[in-house]
């Protein structure tokens, strides 16, 4: 094994050193079984990451939230001491998220303890796991960052080398379970926001509902990623346990925004249907969520609201052709949207401009914002809100925190929603979040 190294001379008080070596054995998983925090996962169709142990962070809150993230990130990797010849794939992120509303969660006895308004990491330790090969990378600060750096490359390396894979355990079981809210609730909720679409005050707001979960063992949470990993393979695939607190974790299919240089890819995921018992049943769902006014509607309002929002930033938006996205539980319209960028940007400024989009929270976006925090009687957290990492060139990708729940010990919380247009009948709302509870509730049943 030879690390790669950067120059030295900035080793300091203020210094941030990073190495990295390729691997020819080891699993990210290993990271994460460490129990070592804060610690994430991503893992896409191409990529799978583990970090853990924060070499820095960053936290801010409120309605600068997102630029003071980008700022404290710009300063952070300046003066991060990287080798020149470690590839892209293994370099330093920083990996995080937000919550879904302004400021921090409200209450210690939320599920949300412990996870601010916006909370990122630069790892100790990362392990990268492409199509291409793995890369392990180690991260030092301060005084001694190049012999930590250094000593966490040897030490990790060996335990890649020296840990095998191991196969996921079976779900915990679930207990017992309490809706947040009732279903007779839920219609009320839901008329009321009719009345509001009714009156021209709404074209469209996204409602949640909150499942409680007491499960029969304490949850792993790395064990049901893995699982996630063989029904859901083409969904992005994530964890996240900041210091103290529970695990926010889920297999979200939509993406919020990706960029590479002017590059910019994203989508509109937006109304929904279920799967069938045959294929031709299944057919026959999709054809109909595609003919279906409703849900071209609310599809249509979404997919013009992305536009919009990348507008300011691009040369060129193209959008895609209207697909189905056929999941294991459920079936989604989806739009594929690309922009080029008029200049350089930092991907967290697209994260502002994009969120939320109205398939996670409505239109116009200040009044589907209100009615949101007045109806909802829980907590949203860091539910339906972006989750991803950034690097050193303002790169990265952010995927939109659905089909997610947060859990600690034997108690998990699940979220889901349904997005509320004139002709929404509430009962069909209804069962159509139980659809979207699925992937979460059935890996702990």
């Amino acid at each position: 094994m030879e690390p790669l190294r950067g120059d030295e001379s900035t080793v300091g008080e203020t210094s941030v050193v990073t190495r990295g070596c390729r691997v020819e054995s080891g699993t990210p998983r290993t990271v994460l079984d460490t129990g070592t925090r804060p610690r994430f996962a991503w893992a896409t169709g191409s990529e799978s990451i583990a970090a853990s142990g924060a070499a820095a962070t960053v936290t801010a809150s409120g309605a600068s939230r997102f630029a003071d993230v980008q700022a404290a990130a710009t300063a952070l990797f300046d003066r991060c001491d990287v080798p020149t010849d470690l590839p892209s794939v293994a370099r330093p992120r920083l990996f995080g998220g937000f919550a879904f509303h302004e400021g921090d969660t409200e209450s210690t006895e939320s599920p949300w303890d412990g996870f601010p308004g916006a909370a990122f990491f630069l790892p100790e330790v990362q392990v990268t796991r492409t199509d291409g090969g793995t890369w392990l990378t180690t991260t030092g600060t301060g005084p001694t960052a190049a012999a930590d750096a250094d000593q966490r490359l040897d030490e990790w390396a060996d335990r890649l080398a020296d840990v095998p894979e191991s196969a996921p355990r079976g779900p915990p079981g679930v207990e017992s379970r309490e809706r947040t809210p009732s279903q007779a609730t839920w219609r009320d909720q839901v008329g009321a926001a009719l009345e509001s679409v009714e009156d021209g005050n709404l074209q469209k707001v996204v409602l949640a509902q909150a499942l409680h979960v007491r499960l029969r063992a304490d949850l792993s949470v790395p064990d049901v990623l893995d699982r996630l990993a063989v029904t859901y393979p083409d969904c992005y695939r994530f964890l996240l346990s900041p210091e103290d607190g529970g695990t926010f974790f889920g297999a979200t299919p939509e993406r919020l925004v990706s960029l590479r240089g002017r590059t910019v890819r994203t989508e509109a995921l937006a109304g929904s249907t279920g799967r069938g018992d045959t294929p031709a049943e299944d057919e026959w769902l999709a054809a109909e969520l595609l003919d279906s006014e409703k849900d071209t509607h609310e599809h249509t309002l979404v997919a013009d609201a992305i536009r919009d929002q990348l507008e300011p930033f691009a040369s060129s938006v193209r959008i895609g052709d209207r697909t189905v996205r056929r999941l294991a539980t459920v079936q989604h319209l989806r739009t594929s949207i690309t922009a080029e960028l008029e200049r350089d940007e930092h991907v967290l400024s697209l994260v502002e401009a994009l969120h939320p989009t109205p398939a996670v929270g409505g239109l116009p976006p200040d009044e589907a914002l209100r009615t949101i925090r007045e109806t909802e009687a829980f907590d949203r957290g860091w539910y339906a809100a972006p989750i991803g990492w950034v690097d050193a060139a303002g790169n990265g990708t952010f995927a939109v925190g659905i089909r997610s729940a947060v859990a600690k010990g034997r108690l998990a919380t699940l979220f889901a929603g349904a997005g509320i247009v004139a002709d929404s009948d509430p009962d069909r709302e209804w069962d159509e979040v139980q659809l979207k509870y699925r992937p979460m509730l059935d890996e702990l049943e």
